[in-house]
């Protein structure tokens, strides 16, 4: 985890647990502390969710735990015991996340052999610990997965469009591409738990709306289409030169995708609105894109060596042609100011997802 504002955020949790446990406990907050730092949340839904569901699991846990040291003491052996049945427990009602706090409850609370007392503090202090980071989180900073995801598309595609720019020509220092691709790999993957939070949010917090639902589609088609660029990526890494190439087959690689990065690049301006649609232009790159693969099925020699390995790159390649013409597509249609009935019919039903 990189220092942002879950890290501070999780600091304040803390501070505020223990000053608001140590009116309850004033000798033991450190209970408190923990079920802060366990319940801190990448999003206001989970943390919202984190918070139903270890209410429940503690409260469970608490009264098993209170039993079980009335009946067995604090014995290790049934110490061990009472952990196994929680954990089955939390399990079996699809709470496993929350079994970590739970059982350090449980544990606390049978260490005092059945004194409810006790139970209760302990109870008392886990709650107050899960409160405060709950009306941190959605207080301070409060967790803005979209606005995050939206900011972090543009850094992304300028990574990914140097990387590729530079691949076939081989110009780019070999530590330098495998250095720049990790951290590439990195964004993307960062990129899609952040779509997959607020897609979560969405889902389980509000009625969905056509706007949201349209907004849901572009920003999956703006991952997708960074997920195949990195994917040409990959391949070329992997294929492209073990085969035996020619300057030409070099140019006839590394023109098209010169064509694709510019296409990606006016395709996310259109969602910026700062180009116009341009019909013709998507014509013309849907015949380039065909004509780029259908040359490189019939003009390859496949009897040249490593001919296989250029047909998988190529076959990327042209993949990640095809995800771009559908996100100009999408841009065009965004930006075209069209609300009616039949035209969000339209939009939704061409899109299908691989």
């Amino acid at each position: 985890m990189s220092f942002g504002a879950r890290v501070l955020k999780t600091g304040i949790a803390v501070t505020l647990a223990l000053y608001l446990s140590m009116f309850l406990n004033p000798q033991s907050p450190v209970p408190a502390a923990i079920a802060a730092i366990f319940a801190m949340q990448p999003s206001i839904y989970r943390s919202w969710k984190y918070f139903l569901d270890q209410l429940q699991t503690t409260t469970l846990g608490a009264i098993v735990a209170l039993l079980g040291g009335m009946v067995l003491s604090n014995e290790p052996i049934a110490v061990g015991l009472i952990i196994v049945l929680v954990i089955m427990i939390c399990l079996k009602l699809n709470m496993g996340e929350t079994v970590g706090l739970t059982l350090v409850t449980v544990v606390s609370i049978m260490e005092a052999s059945g004194d409810w007392h006790f139970a209760l503090n302990r109870f008392l202090l886990t709650l107050i610990g899960i409160v405060s980071a709950f009306l941190i989180n959605i207080t301070v900073f409060p967790p803005k997965p979209k606005v995050q995801f939206v900011k972090q598309i543009q850094n992304v595609f300028n990574s990914m469009s140097l990387l590729l720019r530079t691949s076939i020509s081989d110009e780019i220092k070999e530590a330098v591409f495998r250095d720049e691709k990790s951290n590439l790999g990195g964004s993307i993957k960062s990129l899609s738990d952040k779509y997959n939070l607020f897609e979560e949010e969405q889902k389980k917090m509000k009625r969905s709306k056509f706007s949201q639902t349209r907004q849901m589609v572009v920003y999956k088609q703006m991952l997708l289409s960074l997920q195949k660029g990195y994917e040409v990526l990959d391949s070329v890494e992997r294929h492209y030169f073990q085969a035996q190439r020619s300057p030409e087959l070099d140019r006839f690689f590394d023109t098209h995708l010169e064509r694709l990065i510019k296409f990606h690049e006016h395709a996310l301006l259109k969602f910026e609105d700062k180009l116009k649609p341009n019909g013709e232009e998507a014509e013309q790159f849907i015949l380039d894109n065909d004509h780029f693969m259908e040359q490189a099925i019939t003009e390859f020699d496949v009897d040249q060596n490593g001919m296989l390995r250029l047909s998988i790159v190529a076959a990327a390649i042209y993949d990640y042609g095809y995800q771009l013409e559908r996100l100009n597509r999408l841009a065009d249609h965004v930006h075209s100011g069209s609300d009616d009935k039949d035209s969000q019919d339209h939009i939704l039903n061409w899109i299908k997802w691989p």
